[in-house]
């Protein structure tokens, strides 16, 4: 026991010089920096041009793919629908295997260098289902009985999908991440970089996006599907010769090991050690090793999830190593381990949140595309007609709108009053973001009451196999999308940071992938509303909610119940967030180390000041 004091000490002396060299590196960056080469926003020509062809590629094929399956492979509203929702779940849930791949063995340069391929090969692939008679079910004319696609068919079409599925596992986790590298996070200079990336990120997502809905859906649409795709594909080819040509410039962090494995040891060990009391004096008492060539930022200790704090109480039969680490990790974690599985269990809730809050995105992607097909499409008394899926693009004129304005005028400004680095916190961008999601849905709901009662009343025409077209012009759609819009702007962009400096470093692939589990679990949830009310009303004196014909059901029903649970949920993200702690703001280890009863029960209470 004497041995293991004579070593705490050593390491206590070691933390406290640790310490003070970070202070003197803060703005200077650590002498491991200096010698990378951060290029920063010398490289984002490469790193943003790549997503900005990689996205027209995606979204121009993914955007209009509702359509598709109901046009040319002749599926029906709700199986399309399904169809749509489950592969987007999916894709969204590969990401945690393309991050866990990333971080742990292979790194997001590599990764995202095959996943581009990938992505281009399975665009093709699609390419191929409408260029290529065989490949899909005869064109379904108005006086025959339509024929679905054959196995063989699906099977050609769920190929591309799935090489897709493979693409986005990689890219959309890493490409946040991997841009983020370029920039020195311990310079002032780095850490605005950072910041202003994201906004500019997802501006040019937006931009890309807005390209999509409109050209290439309405080549789609209006001339070609076998042209409409083929554009898809050769943007996905020139994303690729891009992202290569900046292959030697790019800082390429290299893969730290299975971040996995630290977590699963503290769960174990807290389990093993359950009996154990805590001791009175936390610090002294607890083992508080930090690896010395570690990636992750040390953290200060906090008082929640006090349970997994067993995980690093150090009994006679625990062996430390010459250097100072646990002899044997399955029995014994250093407090290093234990805060960094606290970060992750700290933000699981917030991310349950935002899994509800995209269900509201969700249908402005899809059912508002039935909508709009059943809507006075034309601009003014032309016989120029929006294509259905292209309206989602007045969401994306309202995200790339705001970003800008918010990134240079109203940041600076929120700044000199808040005196924070972002203006507001990023929770509280947050539940704005839920905010406008709510009014965006009780608007849906209105405007869709408004349009079914003059397709009743006053119908323009009929659309096949979907019912009577309103004489309400589909500009009324526009505030609902712009609503939506707002509710990105701050939703979502505040969430990809929040992942990314909330997590350990090591972890910041599977940081990223845990924004798209969130649209995994909305698309996932979506689908089960979507069959559970279709399946329920259908038996009520009411009616069926959501018919082949939406004129026949009461969609603005459905709309007014993912309102209420919008409402719902903002409350539940309030509560989160005044309990949460955002990552390093807990106590010092010699605060710790002097802590007395009282100021631990003092610690316990609720801290306001993080929502």
């Amino acid at each position: 026991m004497n041995t293991i004091g004579e070593r705490m000490t050593k390491r206590e002396t070691s933390e406290n010089d640790e310490e003070e060299s970070l202070l003197k590196n803060e703005n200077s960056g650590t002498d491991d920096d200096s010698k990378i080469n951060y290029r920063g926003w010398k490289v984002m020509p490469f790193i943003i041009g790549n997503e900005i062809f990689e996205k027209l590629g995606a979204i121009g094929t993914l955007s209009n793919l509702l359509v598709y399956l109901t046009t040319v492979f002749n599926l029906e509203n709700i199986m399309a629908t399904n169809i749509i929702n489950i592969f987007n779940g999916s894709t969204n849930f590969a990401t945690l295997l393309g991050a866990f791949l990333s971080d742990a063995f292979f790194g997001r340069y590599k990764i995202l260098a095959f996943c581009t391929m990938a992505s281009f090969v399975g665009l093709f692939a699609i390419q191929l289902t409408a260029a290529v008679e065989k490949l899909h079910p005869p064109h379904c004319e108005e006086s025959t009985i339509c024929q679905g696609p054959t196995e063989g068919q699906m099977t050609f079409l769920k190929t591309g999908l799935g090489l897709l599925m493979v693409g986005a596992a990689g890219i959309r986790p890493c490409n946040l991440a991997f841009g983020a590298d370029q920039f020195n996070p311990n310079t002032d200079s780095g850490k605005k970089g950072i910041a202003s990336f994201f906004n500019w990120y997802f501006f040019t997502f937006t931009v890309a996006q807005m390209i999509s809905l409109t050209i290439i859906v309405y080549i789609q649409s209006n001339v070609s599907w076998a042209v409409g795709l083929g554009i898809p594909s050769a943007l996905m080819f020139v994303s690729s010769i891009i992202f290569f040509m900046g292959s030697k410039l790019y800082v390429k962090v290299k893969p730290s090991g299975s971040p996995i494995t630290s977590i699963v040891q503290v769960i174990v060990v807290a389990t093993k050690k359950r009996r154990l009391k805590l001791p009175e004096y936390q610090y002294p008492s607890l083992f508080n090793y930090v690896a010395p060539k570690s990636v992750n930022s040390k953290l200060p200790y906090t008082y929640q999830f006090r349970f997994l704090d067993k995980a690093a109480i150090m009994t006679p039969q625990d062996q430390i190593n010459p250097n100072g680490s646990a002899t044997d990790p399955w029995n014994l974690c250093s407090m290093q381990q234990v805060e960094e599985v606290k970060c992750l269990l700290r933000v699981l809730p917030i991310w349950v949140s935002g899994i509800l809050y995209f269900v509201v995105i969700v249908q402005q992607h899809t059912i508002l595309v039935f909508q709009a097909l059943l809507s006075d499409r034309r601009i003014g008394q032309s016989g120029f007609l929006i294509p259905g899926a292209s309206y989602y693009v007045f969401l994306m004129i309202s995200v790339a709108i705001w970003l800008p304005v918010y990134d240079r005028k109203v940041v600076p400004l929120l700044q000199k009053l808040t005196r924070k680095e972002g203006g507001i916190t990023l929770l509280q961008r947050m539940g704005i973001g839920i905010f406008f999601s709510i009014l965006s849905m009780l608007v849906s709901a209105r405007v869709e009451q408004h349009r079914r009662t003059l397709a009743l009343i006053n119908p323009l025409g009929v659309e096949t196999r979907k019912g009577a077209i309103s004489s309400m012009s589909g500009l009324w759609l526009i505030p609902q999308l712009s609503l939506a819009g707002l509710a990105e702007a701050f939703m979502s962009v505040a969430q990809v940071e929040f992942y990314y400096k909330q997590f350990p470093e090591n972890m910041r692939s599977i940081a990223g992938s845990l924004y798209y589990c969130g649209h995994a679990g909305s698309s996932y949830l979506s689908s089960v509303l979507i069959a559970v009310i279709h399946q329920i009303t259908a038996k009520s004196e009411t009616g069926n909610w959501l018919p082949e014909d939406l004129n026949k059901g009461r969609l603005d029903n459905f709309y007014s119940l993912i309102a209420a649970l919008e409402i719902i949920n903002l409350g539940y993200f309030v509560l989160c967030a005044r309990w949460f702690r955002y990552k390093g703001t807990g106590s010092s280890s010699i605060e710790l180390e002097k802590a007395t009863k009282q100021s631990e029960r003092s610690a316990n209470g609720v801290n306001d000041s993080n929502l």
